[in-house]
């Protein structure tokens, strides 16, 4: 008898931590941070934002932002590409007030709203969907940090370069997924 309580509560315990888990990234009661977008999670991404269209970044909000959050990075890569993860923007620093924040549509490449670095184009800034022709749907994840410290560096700097200072800082995270083919 003492034995299949101790399943109940185990299993009990599994079953809520995996709920808080999968549900979002929480602290102490707070809400899960979201971002949202032009496109709905899952959904296509309009091709204005693609290299077919005018290839300039959407317009994204970040909601349910933590109290002790110093910065905001994002990431935006396409795991699908042929060569392996190939990453689109990169940026961090985003200035914010209170729980949200608002990156506008077409940032540009210079901006002080934050700092950007360098994409697998070569480039610094944003560089939107772009799969090889009858290579089907990509997934593009476009993901949010929110930090615990500022991030000390300066435009132009690489994807590892940024990943070194998330290590141990990253306090909420989310996730936005838009496909796009050609």
């Amino acid at each position: 008898m003492k034995a299949h309580w101790v399943f109940l509560i185990v299993t009990i315990v599994v079953i809520v931590v995996g709920y808080a888990y999968l549900s979002g990234e929480r602290r102490g009661g707070e809400e899960a941070m979201t971002i949202i977008s032009v496109f709905k999670n899952g959904g296509d991404i309009p091709k204005e934002f693609t290299c077919d269209g005018e290839d300039i970044s959407p317009q994204i909000s970040i909601n349910n932002i933590p109290k002790d959050a110093k910065s905001i990075v994002l990431i935006v890569d396409d795991p699908d590409a042929p060569i392996g993860t190939f990453t689109h923007w990169i940026a961090w620093n985003l200035k914010f007030n209170g729980d949200s924040v608002s990156i506008p549509k077409a940032v540009p490449r210079k901006t002080s709203i934050m700092r950007q670095g360098l994409n697998d184009f070569g480039r610094v800034g944003y560089d939107g969907p772009c799969p090889p022709r009858g290579h089907g749907k990509h997934h593009y994840h476009f993901k949010v940090f929110a930090v615990d410290r500022n991030i000390p560096l300066n435009d132009g700097a690489s994807r590892k370069e940024l990943e070194r200072y998330l290590k141990g800082h990253v306090i909420a995270k989310a996730e936005l997924v838009g496909l796009y083919g050609r």
